[in-house]
């Protein structure tokens, strides 16, 4: 998720790189380099030296001979300048590409754009009506879906008219009130919907940058300003009685704050240490939760410019969903101050330019209250760690498996776990943060883990690839991103379809997968919309489809885009679509 170039001014980053003592090489450096910014504040790590990556050679990367495209090896975190090559269109590709799938319906503008780069979806059902909700913090749509073709708008969430300042409040939110990730179920003993919402560190934030001359390593004031940046850093339960905001019922604020004396009972006008819950909570509406959290600021061990926390992982016990209740808390060495003999162990040690820690929380293939005993855990610059919960309240280690580096972007961030249970593969894929292909390319890693004490990497998932009629042979070529983000969510209603992955693949649309034989992985559908709509603000452009989210239950794969969100069916890939209301209403996701 990425920040509008016009919201962020700095120093080009060549000339600041260059400035910057830095180094090419991935390796472990010695420890003890500090500098103004890591003395004044303990937990900003210093374990290894300086190893920034420079800006890549444009001689190294580019178009082949062969029409394919080179990427760099490894480059620093640039989100804010384009990085031309020969043979990269001129121009946003303004044209479409479709193959096995139908457009049933398309919808542009910023009612279907709450934020240009990034939203979470969610479904509920009340009367005999389908709803889906897409949001991110204070902008957020709620949509009537019944009918696929006449989608209608019937909430609008929106700060713009105090210039999305999330500390004043307005008609729709209160003083530091936002609409975090959040997971809807159906919870038994309340006989209705119950939500919860991520509260967590702001990733796009003024206080710091990817600038060296003031990213938290060079910045120690910027790094206190957010120390004491109030709010909470938790998560927030509510009870749904209407898809409306004002049919949300708040029944618990809990602070995930290790400091709190009572974590329903803290104060969020005050400074709170750690993340919060990041992204999307796991709760299947039964008893227990998983989410991802720093719980305070020691859990500091990550290399990224703008982040302050490393996260890993809690368990809650959700029985009565007004009183959450902390069960246990884990965290994989080297992740916490004072870890430095494991931190140094890891290549990315002083590259400045890692995510390391958890984005999102535990990927689960069954509910632990259905006889699940695994889940996966995405790491960034960690890699990925398989963890035994069949006992929430003793959270253990499995194994672990380190992923090759692939820097700058998000190098592991989601594991798909669908086809676990009937073939014992997951899939494991970070993101892309650049445009012109400027990193490493992100492959989706198929991970064979039946025996889950030895997950191996045993494939990797085909590079989408334009047709002949696109007139360019790479997607690299499009302009934009290019490159995997997520297969929707868990909570997507309906069980999910074996043998199909369907992945948000930005300047490449949205790219089905066919994955029925693991050996033989193919491109089965793919739609690729135009790059931007006639309301998309230039510095959006390249930031194309950033998600897809399906219904499972009605086989419609609900696009999100930088223009709009598009309805698409597949007849051979996802079987006959259902346009209007769904035989029976969403309650809890299916395994």
């Amino acid at each position: 998720m990425r920040t509008p170039r016009s919201l962020r001014t700095r120093a080009t980053l060549a000339t600041a790189v260059a400035a910057a003592t830095a180094a090419t090489l991935l390796v472990p450096g010695s420890s003890g380099a500090t500098t103004a910014a890591t003395t004044a504040d303990p937990n900003i790590p210093d374990v290894c030296a300086d190893r920034r990556p420079e800006p890549a050679d444009p001689g190294a990367y580019g178009m082949q001979l062969d029409d394919t495209f080179r990427h760099p090896a490894l480059t620093p975190v640039d989100e804010e300048h384009e990085h031309t090559f020969p043979g990269r269109n001129e121009k946003y590709d303004t044209r479409s590409y479709i193959k096995n799938m139908k457009v049933e319906a398309a919808y542009e503008g910023v009612d279907f754009t709450p934020d240009y780069f990034h939203t979470w979806q969610n479904i509920v059902d009340f009367d005999g009506r389908r709803y889906m909700f897409q949001y991110d913090r204070s902008e957020g749509r709620v949509y009537d879906i019944t009918d696929v073709r006449k989608v209608k708008v019937v909430e609008r969430m929106s700060r713009q008219d105090v210039d999305g300042d999330e500390t004043r409040s307005n008609g729709t939110w209160a003083a530091d009130d936002y609409w975090g990730a959040s997971t809807i179920q159906w919870n038994k003993r309340l006989d209705a919907y119950v939500m919860v919402q991520s509260f967590e560190d702001k990733r796009q934030i003024r206080e710091l940058s990817d600038d060296p001359a003031h990213d938290k390593y060079s910045n120690p004031e910027g790094v206190r300003k957010l120390r004491e940046k109030p709010g909470l850093k938790g998560f927030k339960v509510f009870r749904l009685d209407g898809p409306r905001k004002k049919d949300w019922k708040l029944l618990a604020t809990v602070s995930t704050d290790a400091t709190q004396k009572d974590p329903l009972k803290s104060d969020p006008g005050t400074a709170q240490q750690g993340s919060g819950s990041l992204d999307t909570p796991y709760w299947t509406g039964q008893r227990y939760m998983f989410i991802a959290t720093a719980p305070d600021d020691t859990y500091s061990g990550t290399e990224y410019p703008t982040n302050l926390h490393s996260a890993g992982y809690q368990s809650w016990d959700m029985a009565d969903p007004a009183h959450p209740k902390l069960l246990d808390t884990w965290h994989l060495p080297g992740q916490r101050t004072g870890e430095d003999a494991a931190y140094r162990k890891n290549p990315r040690c002083g590259n400045r330019t890692s995510w390391m820690g958890a984005r999102m929380p535990l990927f689960i293939p069954k509910p632990v209250e259905q006889g699940g005993r695994y889940a996966f855990a995405a790491m960034g610059g960690y890699g990925l760690t398989v963890l035994d919960i069949s006992n929430p309240a003793d959270l253990r280690t499995v194994s672990h498996l380190d992923l090759p580096p692939s820097v700058a972007g998000t190098e592991g961030d989601n594991i798909d776990v669908s086809q676990y249970e009937r073939t014992g593969i997951v899939y494991y894929s970070g993101y892309p943060l650049t445009e012109d292909c400027y990193e490493p390319y992100k492959d989706v890693y198929q991970i064979d883990a039946k025996d889950p004490k030895n997950p191996r990497v045993v494939g990797v998932l085909p590079r989408p690839t334009p047709p002949p009629s696109a007139g360019f042979s790479d997607f690299c070529q499009r302009r934009g991103s290019f490159g995997p983000k997520r297969t929707g969510s868990y909570t997507n209603p309906g069980r999910h379809t074996p043998g199909v992955l369907g992945y948000g693949f930005y300047n490449a649309g949205v790219q089905f997968f066919d994955v029925s034989d693991p050996a033989a992985p193919k491109v089965d559908a793919y739609f690729v919309p135009k790059a931007y709509g006639s309301g998309t603000p230039e510095y959006a452009y390249g930031n194309q489809t950033h998600g897809v989210y399906v219904e499972w239950d009605r086989n419609i794969a609900w696009a999100l885009t930088n223009h709009g969100i598009y309805a698409l069916s597949s007849q051979k890939v996802l079987g006959s679509p259902d346009l209007n209301r769904p035989d029976k209403p969403f309650r809890n996701s299916e395994f």
